[in-house]
């Protein structure tokens, strides 16, 4: 990327050159600061971006001003979203209905299909919810499952981390695609509908097949961990229909807006308004954990003091998200200010690489360089946001996902899950890189396979 920037800047006019050096160093700034100072990326985004408006000749002032508007948009657009989202992933886990999910898959699978079960598992469960819960919540059932069928821990662990990660980068409502939906203005429901086409193949080839082969590279013991007792085993939980009626109900809600846009998007009949309606994703959202509070809440037993507990502890956790996420938007908008971003696009449109691959690419250089998902995801959108303008919608869904599928690769020692896996799992170094990050890869560029052969024939 730097180089297509610099090629493009010999033939720019001084004025663009500036503007294109300011990008670069803006961005190298960013990541600077995150990987060398260790500074949280909040403060590392807001620093980069205040100092590319100043560089590129906006001003101070204005560059503050530009940020701050760019922050209340995305928090306008996307927090409540994130917000209600968190909500309700504490919700499903503190009733017991993720419990009840696994527990009724796990009953039905025989040995041979228990790691197809597990990455199915980790799909459902990474629907809706964020990354970091899902991966606490499904360590404890990774460990029971590997324990109790006497499966090579591994075999287990790779296919249900791949559901789970391919979920949260590829399928909104997860923080990263929503992001991107944001700063690209593409349609939420047709990007979730193309991000479970994609994901599927996904999860199945970083799931099981690239489990079993791990599992040969790497041969861990089983964890002395998250021993139960009876009573534990025996407290009540949702049925298994009404906890994975209320995971669905806000897919389903939001791809039933999608179907009515296609098949009448002229339409003004009360159907399609009620469908339009209940499919915003705030509303959508919202009525999931209006939802969870009877189907899961009440369901699993918990009376209101333990209702009230969860969705208010549910918040503090994603207080860094948010912010990371505001402040990728204020950069965002501080690159539209000053005219850097529609230099950028020029430059991105002139090169001989796929815009989709080209988007894609984008996002796997900073996710490495700075071991965050989301970071990779806002900076990305930010800087092809030009470019989405002038794309189909259709393709404009799939750059979405292919900035997804680059903000997961290569997970390695600068990002906080990998360290949390290896610790769970209780592997070494090089036994992580040998499964989790190459996992992460297999997931990163079998997403792109997949956004690239969907760019051809839809």
């Amino acid at each position: 990327m730097l180089t297509t920037l610099a090629q493009a800047a010999d033939g720019a006019t001084a004025s663009d050159a500036r503007l294109i050096l300011s990008a670069i160093v803006g961005v190298a700034v960013i990541i600077g600061l995150i990987t060398w100072l260790k500074l949280h990326p909040f403060v590392s985004l807001t620093i980069g971006a205040v100092g590319v408006g100043i560089a590129a000749g906006l001003g101070a002032a204005d560059s503050v001003a530009a940020f701050v508007e760019g922050f209340g948009s995305t928090m306008g657009s996307v927090g409540i979203l994130i917000g209600f989202g968190a909500m309700f992933g504490k919700l499903l886990a503190d009733s017991g209905g993720a419990d009840r999910v696994v527990d009724t898959l796990v009953g039905k699978s025989s040995p041979a299909l228990l790691p197809w079960t597990m990455a199915l598992v980790g799909a459902v469960i990474g629907l809706p919810m964020f990354f970091e819960i899902g991966l606490v919540l499904l360590m404890p059932v990774i460990i029971l499952v590997a324990r109790r069928s006497g499966q090579p821990l591994i075999r287990i662990a790779i296919p249900t981390l791949a559901g789970l990660s391919a979920m949260h980068g590829l399928v909104p409502p997860h923080p990263g695609p929503l992001v991107a939906v944001s700063a690209l203005d593409a349609n939420l429901g047709l990007t979730l509908g193309l991000g479970v086409i994609v994901a599927i193949p996904t999860v199945v080839v970083a799931g099981p097949l690239f489990g079993k082969l791990a599992s040969k590279w790497v041969d861990v013991p089983v964890p002395a961990l998250f021993e139960t007792s009876e009573d534990e085993e025996s407290r009540r939980r949702p049925t298994f229909a009404a906890t994975l009626a209320a995971i669905l109900l806000p897919v389903v809600l939001m791809l039933g807006k999608a179907a009515a846009d296609v098949i009448a998007a002229e339409s003004s009949s009360p159907l399609k308004g009620l469908l339009d309606f209940l499919g915003t994703p705030v509303v959508a959202l919202g009525i999931a954990v209006l939802a969870g509070i009877f189907l899961l809440g009440r369901g699993g037993g918990m009376d209101r003091p333990a209702i009230a507990k969860s969705l208010e502890s549910s918040l503090p956790p994603i207080a860094g998200i948010l912010l990371i996420v505001g402040a990728g938007g204020g950069f965002k908008q501080v690159l539209i200010d000053t005219g850097i971003a529609d230099v950028i696009a020029d430059a991105i449109k002139s090169s001989s690489l796929p815009v989709l691959f080209l988007a894609w690419l984008v996002a796997v250089l900073i996710r490495v360089a700075t071991g965050s998902a989301t970071v990779a995801t806002v900076t990305a959108s930010g800087i092809l946001a030009p470019v989405a303008a002038e794309l189909s919608s259709t393709h404009v869904s799939l750059m979405v996902l292919a900035i997804g599928a680059g903000s997961l690769f290569l997970s390695h020692v600068n990002d906080a899950g990998f360290w949390l896996v290896k610790e769970y799992l209780g592997t070494s170094v090089v036994q992580n890189l040998k499964t989790w990050s190459v996992m992460e890869c297999v997931i990163s560029v079998t997403g792109l396979a997949g956004v690239l052969a969907l760019s051809v024939v839809i």
